[in-house]
């Protein structure tokens, strides 16, 4: 429920509280009083509860009878008793007029108050980071999830999407230049704390980032992966635009970025190129996944800007925005950090499907009925920048005492064939052991 507060000159009460009650609202006009106003520039403060869902349509009514809101005031209200409100919640709640969503201006300023102040914004993304990179080296993924809820990076990213559908440039940028900033953070403060503990042996010398599957399943750009950061883009906006709770939605889009910054400063810090590019990459997909997913959702709740209706602002903006510099910088850079990681997450997914597939059908062969798969694993070395070869690692489980010397020769064979590509194949064996079934005792 919102309580709305407006201010309305004399020359407009008539046609506003007319229009009120002609929609079952049971307005109360209080007057202004200012010594200097005459009677034809009196001004009234008129006040009425409406459902959430009723605030954008009785808006645009009023603004259909030639009123122009200079002083408006949308908040919360817990009950209202007036003669006509159960029929509003009849209309708007319950019945066919029924549109769960709030006004551009609310759901402004619902994202900015997502935005804590910047010093608690980055104290935060900095714990997060370095719980993140905790439980990426303890390969704990309790502590990954307990790094993303406490990051605060929902606020920001949500921040630019309502700024894309909205058409606020600043709230966009805004939201975007604190994203990245914030990020930008979290991977130097993993970067420092990977070095501090490398450099003090808190962690063993020996240890091989990239075989740690926490690290691993966050140094490349996968389907999944982006599926989870679109999937949390697009919950976010619906969050946004309704009376559903926003916050939950956070750890989503902390799993999408938090871990992997913490990844790209692990790559730094033990200097392994594959980890930070493949991170690096994997984090740009995400963020711009999110930031896509929650501007289509609002676009889908009907969210648009303002004057979007108005051909002659629209031609205005739109020769505004071909016209300007800025925005073909903007799509040229848009194009290296979107296009380029697309295509190369789209090669990555390719590989890997292909690689399954070929695994796949060696096990098809009568001779390996009694393994069974596990998973495949693919490094793609150097992110799958260059033609280096690829590392495939399967897992098979096997019954105890049988042996399969040739299975990795063959697996290697098979995917080269099938991707074209020059690939390293190593095989995991997991023993398996069964009791055997109990014999069936006679009546």
């Amino acid at each position: 429920m919102r309580l709305l507060q407006m201010r309305v000159g004399s020359g407009h009460l008539d046609a506003v509280l007319g229009t009120l009650r002609d929609e079952n609202i049971d307005p109360v006009a209080l007057p202004i009083h200012d010594e200097r106003a005459d009677d034809e520039s009196r001004a009234f403060l008129v006040v009425f509860p409406v459902p959430t869902e009723a605030v954008d349509r009785i808006r645009d009514n009023l603004a259909e009878t030639g009123f122009e809101e200079d002083h408006l005031v949308i908040g919360n209200a817990e009950s209202a008793n007036t003669p006509n409100y159960d029929h509003l919640v009849e209309r708007f709640v319950e019945g066919h007029e029924e549109e769960e969503r709030v006004s551009n201006e609310e759901i402004q300023t619902k994202a900015h108050d997502l935005n804590p102040q910047p010093t608690a914004y980055y104290l935060m993304t900095i714990l997060s980071a370095l719980v993140a990179t905790a439980g990426l080296l303890l390969d704990s993924p309790a502590l990954v999830v307990g790094s993303m809820v406490i990051a605060p990076q929902i606020g920001a990213a949500l921040t630019g999407s309502v700024g894309a559908a909205l058409g606020d440039e600043t709230m966009f940028t805004q939201g975007i230049r604190s994203t990245v900033s914030g990020l930008a953070v979290a991977a130097v403060a993993a970067a420092l704390l990977g070095w501090g503990l490398k450099t003090a042996q808190f962690v063993p010398p020996s240890l091989d980032v990239t075989t740690v599957q926490q690290i691993a399943s966050r140094s490349s750009p996968g389907l999944l992966t982006l599926l989870v950061a679109l999937c949390a883009g697009a919950a976010g906006g619906v969050g946004l635009a309704t009376e559903l709770p926003v916050s939950i939605v956070g750890v989503a889009v902390a799993a999408a970025t938090v871990p992997a910054a913490a990844a790209v400063g692990i790559g730094v810090a033990w200097g392994i190129p594959t980890v930070t590019v493949g991170a690096l990459t994997l984090l740009v997909v995400n963020i711009v996944g999110i930031v896509f997913a929650g501007t289509l959702s609002l676009w889908y709740l009907g969210y648009r800007p303002t004057d979007w209706d108005s051909a002659s602002s629209t031609r205005a903006f739109v020769r505004t925005l071909v016209g300007n510099r800025t925005t073909w910088v903007a799509i040229a850079l848009l194009g290296l950090t979107v296009l380029g990681p697309g295509a190369l997450l789209t090669s990555h997914i390719v590989f890997e499907n292909q690689s399954t597939a070929a695994v796949q059908t060696v096990l098809d062969d009568p001779t390996y009925d009694s393994l069974e798969l596990l998973s495949v694993r693919v490094d793609f070395g150097t992110a799958g920048l260059s033609d280096a070869p690829r590392e495939v690692t399967v897992t098979v489980q096997h019954p105890v005492g049988e042996q399969y010397p040739q299975l990795a020769s063959r697996f290697g064979n098979e995917i080269r064939a099938t991707t074209q590509r020059d690939v390293t194949v190593n095989v995991e064996f997991e023993e398996r052991s069964r009791s055997p079934a109990p014999e069936a005792s006679g009546s």
